[in-house]
């Protein structure tokens, strides 16, 4: 990474980002395990409000001004099965279009770390939401 540059910066800023969700939430939601989080969802805001997450945790601007992780989480009953391959579904997306792997392995790591926020109970083994 060149001396002082973000991650967002390295990546290409907001339009790489806005191309990693986009080709994100389309493996997401042709995920048939995955896609049933997204019925009834608002699509555009909920890319607008994902770019400017991402952004954020790049190091890019903080404009992210929607609920918190858990609260916008609460509902939906994410398994940590799922919670993780959305997880891989966003590093792999990342790594495709060019990330370091010190990127990657951030992105990750952040992931990690907000789990708790986002999975409604540890996996049983069933996978299903």
């Amino acid at each position: 990474m060149s001396s002082g540059m973000s991650y967002f910066e390295e990546l290409g800023g907001t339009p790489t980002v806005k191309e990693a969700v986009d080709r994100f939430y389309r493996l997401v939601l042709d995920d048939g395990e995955l896609a049933t989080y997204f019925h009834g969802v608002d699509l555009p805001q909920l890319k607008a409000h994902q770019v400017k997450l991402i952004s954020h945790v790049l190091g890019g601007p903080n404009e992210y001004a929607g609920r918190d992780l858990a609260a916008a989480h609460s509902n939906l009953g994410v398994t940590e099965a799922h919670y993780h391959k959305v997880g891989a579904y966003l590093t792999g997306v990342l790594t495709e279009m060019g990330a370091r792997e010190e990127i990657v392995v951030a992105v990750g790591t952040t992931l990690a770390s907000v789990a708790p926020q986002i999975i409604a109970k540890p996996d049983d083994g069933a996978g299903a939401p």
